[in-house]
């Protein structure tokens, strides 16, 4: 099932309503329990000449994790986001973005993400901690939809 931009969210990463925002698209891979995005991040988020910037790939990983909600419909919020630089991430290539559930305790679910090139080689690596959020309290502070 794909996780289209949702026209009314503002969110950075995922928003529809945000024109500058990066406006990813992801698929819910419902048996393997993996959110998964196939992206090709274009020259105007390099960091470095001819590499993604550093932000942006914690983004990507940020997202990705963040997505894994959907498959319990809960909402949550980054509480702490751990990134692995492995490689350098080019610009203008072709990258598959993956994020699964790891574990979790009460309110907090503990997530990994990775980004591949197309040939399978770990660029990045993110472990993030998130923590469930009332999702009327979420969206009457201005959050979106949470997910």
């Amino acid at each position: 099932m794909l996780i289209k931009p949702n026209p009314a969210n503002p969110c950075f990463a995922c928003g529809g309503a945000n024109a500058r925002g990066m406006q990813l698209t992801f698929e819910q891979d419902d048996a393997a329990r993996r959110i998964r995005g196939a992206f090709r991040i274009g020259g105007e988020y390099e960091g470095g000449s001819g590499f993604v910037h550093g932000g942006i790939i914690a983004t990507l990983l940020d997202e990705v994790m963040a997505k894994v909600s959907r498959f319990v419909q809960d909402s949550a919020v980054t509480a702490e986001l751990t990134v692995e630089y492995c490689k350098p991430v080019p610009v203008e290539e072709d990258l598959i973005v993956e994020g699964w559930e790891v574990s979790r305790k009460g309110r907090s679910l503990y997530r990994e993400g990775e980004i591949r090139d197309t040939s399978g080689a770990l660029l990045a690596r993110g472990r993030g901690h998130f923590i469930m959020v009332d999702p009327e309290r979420f969206k009457s502070a201005g959050a979106g939809d949470g997910k």
